[in-house]
């Protein structure tokens, strides 16, 4: 474990990105055992998965926020089985669903090979890989990061009303999120640090075990400078107009140090988010003061972080577990 990316990471060849993908995005959505609502929108739910039974005390609460370059094209069902997977290893899970940019009409732009587009999340409806010039909305402000900011603040009555309180312990939180979600778990753990005026500020840290990000967009300098996922992160900011004023509001890199236990996990052969990113990010934790944990999974790619059939899913879930325990 350590801070530095690799320094040359080798894409995998392409027919393993895209196996990798597909196995991932291929397993059946999960139902989940409750749902409830933290808002009006039909987008402000969240899915509970019940623990396996054997414990003899209430168990950890996970928070799951899917990925998808928070574009509407992708929603939690591509998380579904991660959520299943981490229920059936003992732990309790809220998966949180969000609103994202081209939903109220407007039309998701297609997925590239590779998932460049939706940078990690399944389609709704699976649309077709055709070439389009224009990627689809990415993010809506600020009902993204409203969404996540009530959707965490709510989670403790909700995980209690929906599982009961000899399920699930919800003073026992751990915030995990992949891709676009691992962005939305990072920046969700530091909303002490926002400013007083911020609608989404807190006023003290949030009481949570830590958070895994995978495969996270934790810095967004070097997102941008990169073009991660199509231009997403200036789509989630409002335009590169508003980059400026809203970056250190919304950027995880910005947003130091939390004090909360942060473990980020990543594939060095990622080519939809960069290895690049997460090491920036660990950089910008040491300047502040932390050192958090970085998990690199030599050669694999984006999506094996989120399929319970591989490798990289079962050290994600070593990951969590460690905190959640």
């Amino acid at each position: 474990m350590t801070a530095a990316a690799p320094r040359s990471p080798s894409p995998p060849p392409a027919d393993q990105a895209a196996a990798e993908e597909a196995s991932a995005l291929g397993h059946a959505p999960v139902p989940p055992d409750a749902t409830a609502r933290y808002g009006d929108d039909p987008d402000q739910v969240v899915d509970f998965y019940r623990p396996a039974a054997g414990s003899a005390r209430p168990a950890p609460l996970v928070a799951l926020l899917h990925g998808g370059a928070w574009r509407a094209a992708y929603d939690r069902a591509h998380v579904s089985p991660l959520a299943a997977h981490l229920a059936a290893r003992g732990l309790a899970v809220a998966s949180v669903e969000y609103r994202r940019g081209g939903q109220d009409g407007a039309a998701p732009g297609p997925r590239t090979p590779g998932g460049q587009a939706g940078g990690g999340g399944r389609p709704s409806s699976a649309p077709a890989r055709a070439a389009e010039p224009a990627p689809a909305p990415a993010g809506r402000w600020p009902d993204t990061f409203d969404d996540v900011a009530a959707a965490l603040d709510a989670l403790p009555s909700l995980a209690r009303a929906a599982l009961g309180e000899d399920t699930v312990d919800p003073r026992r939180v751990v915030v995990t999120g992949h891709s676009a979600g691992g962005h939305l778990a990072l920046w969700a753990a530091a909303r002490h640090l926002l400013p007083a005026g911020s609608p989404w500020h807190r006023s003290a840290p949030p009481a949570l075990r830590g958070v895994v990000a995978l495969a996270p967009v934790a810095d967004f300098t070097s997102a941008i400078r990169l073009g991660v996922c199509s231009g997403a992160v200036l789509g989630l900011l409002g335009g590169p107009e508003h980059a400026t004023d809203r970056l250190p509001h919304t950027d995880p890199a910005a947003l130091l140090p939390t004090g909360i236990a942060t473990t980020l996990v990543h594939g060095t052969a990622d080519t939809v988010v960069p290895p690049q990113v997460s090491a920036a990010f660990a950089r910008a934790a040491g300047a502040a003061g932390e050192e958090p944990t970085v998990a690199w999974l030599p050669g694999t790619g984006h999506f094996p972080l989120i399929d319970p059939t591989s490798g990289a899913c079962a050290a994600v879930v070593e990951e969590i577990a460690q905190l959640a325990w």
